[in-house]
């Protein structure tokens, strides 16, 4: 079984993977009238294939125990999938880079301090939703359409909190 530890998550460590969804790392403008900042541009949504479209969904995720353990790695090869915590929920991250199998050297984990959303790139490999604490609200943006956008990776792992 593969041990992994959980980092705290930044724009830099996740890069390889997709984009940290954070306002307190990013530009502003205002709009409307000078009352709203508009954090533009956080994430690259992707939508590959036929009939490809842009959904926004509502997940709500009931929490994991730690350490968590996974029997699986899924990953979406025709468009990204983001993940915005609606109420400060911290939640874990398991990773792996794109391609046809997985190397577990190559496997890393993250865990959010609450504030942070991710947006995984297509194709990369992801555990499933991994709430901490109490039950979650996730703002989600994937896609949908035609083919099948959603693979899975048989994979040990546990993943523990520093």
């Amino acid at each position: 079984m593969l041990e992994l530890n959980a980092a705290p998550l930044t724009p830099e460590a996740f890069a390889p993977y997709g984009d940290v969804i954070d306002t307190r790392t990013a530009d502003y403008f205002h709009i409307n009238a000078g009352r709203t900042r508009r954090y533009h541009d956080l994430a690259k949504v992707e939508t590959l294939g036929e009939q490809a479209h842009a959904l926004i969904s509502i997940f709500v995720s009931q929490p994991v125990d730690v350490p968590l353990e996974l029997d699986f790695l899924e990953r979406h090869p025709q468009g990204s999938q983001a993940f915005m915590p609606l109420h400060q929920e911290r939640f874990i991250i398991v990773v792996a880079p794109p391609g046809d199998s997985i190397d577990p050297g190559d496997v890393r984990a993250f865990v959010t301090d609450g504030r942070q959303g991710v947006n995984y790139r297509a194709g990369t490999w992801h555990a499933i939703q991994s709430v901490l604490e109490r039950e979650g609200e996730f703002l989600v943006v994937d896609r949908g359409g035609a083919g099948n956008n959603c693979d899975e990776y048989p994979l040990a792992l546990r993943v523990s909190l520093d």
